[in-house]
């Protein structure tokens, strides 16, 4: 069975995905890039059964590749950017293969940012991706193979389509929070995670501790600075991006360009509102 880590692109999923992995998977809560193959991608080349050649044959395949490699009686930890809703009237997945799932959410207008930095991408073009309903992810493989194929859609429908889910438990929590209420947050996930395993264990409070210290988001680029991370980007010019790029100090108020700002400030109001992202702050 599947515990979901789920969010839009460049919304925390690599930071939640480091704590998890840090308290779930080592001794005292002392974290290491190699604990984050414990918490691998889906959909992705290396859970499939096939070669898929087109966006419809990979969702028909997205319920099958999880039924071949995460049925059993062991808990599987499993990041994923897709959507929830329905692609082509396939649905991403089911209770029959998910115990639970913890979702992310982030202000839009840092996510921006962020996808700028990632995607090598203009602002407009980063506004308009989290806008588009159609939205997707498909990464360069050999042979045109489709099996990463990722279904987006907008930012606002992505975040609903977990956040409201009436098919397995969910916790939602958001990027900031791991910065202001850091150690709520991050209890919170390790009861939730005890709880959907239905297994009555008591937090480690140090070795809590330690996961959190361990993670914080200056040791992850610290560490990228001195050991490299294999999921960091290469741009267009051959030069490695850094994975973790801005993190906290990613302030929309100081970077994202005015005429970028009105739009999505009107066009996502109501989901500001929501979410307790003040447009105005």
């Amino acid at each position: 069975m599947i515990i979901w880590i789920a969010s839009y692109p460049k919304s925390g999923n690599t930071y939640l995905r480091s704590f998890i992995s840090s308290y779930y998977f080592s001794k005292k809560g002392k974290f290491d890039f190699n604990l984050l193959l414990n918490i691998l991608q889906f959909p992705s080349l290396k859970f499939t059964k096939k070669n898929i050649f087109s966006e419809d044959e990979a969702s028909q395949n997205w319920i099958f590749n999880q039924n071949q490699f995460f049925l059993n009686n062991k808990v599987h930890f499993v990041k994923t950017h897709n959507s929830l809703d329905e692609f082509k009237g396939n649905k991403f997945t089911s209770n029959q293969q998910t115990l639970g799932a913890i979702y992310i959410v982030r202000d839009p207008r840092n996510i921006l940012s962020s996808l700028t930095h990632h995607y090598s991408l203009n602002y407009e073009q980063a506004y308009k991706k989290i806008m588009d309903e159609n939205a997707s992810l498909l990464e360069k493989s050999l042979n045109n193979d489709h099996s990463n194929f990722t279904f987006l859609g907008s930012w606002s429908n992505h975040y609903k389509s977990w956040k409201n889910t009436k098919e397995f438990k969910t916790l939602f929590i958001k990027y900031e929070d791991l910065e202001d209420n850091k150690y709520e947050t991050f209890k919170k996930v390790v009861d939730f995670v005890n709880r959907i395993k239905s297994k009555e264990l008591k937090i480690d409070e140090k070795k809590l501790l330690n996961s959190i210290r361990s993670t914080n988001f200056t040791n992850l680029k610290n560490k990228e600075q001195n050991e490299g991370f294999e999921e960091s980007v290469i741009s267009s010019n051959g030069e490695k991006k850094p994975f973790f790029n801005l993190g906290f100090n990613n302030r929309w108020q100081k970077i994202l360009p005015k005429n970028i700002l009105n739009q999505l400030n009107k066009n996502l109001q109501k989901d500001l509102n929501d979410l307790g992202y003040n447009s105005n702050e």
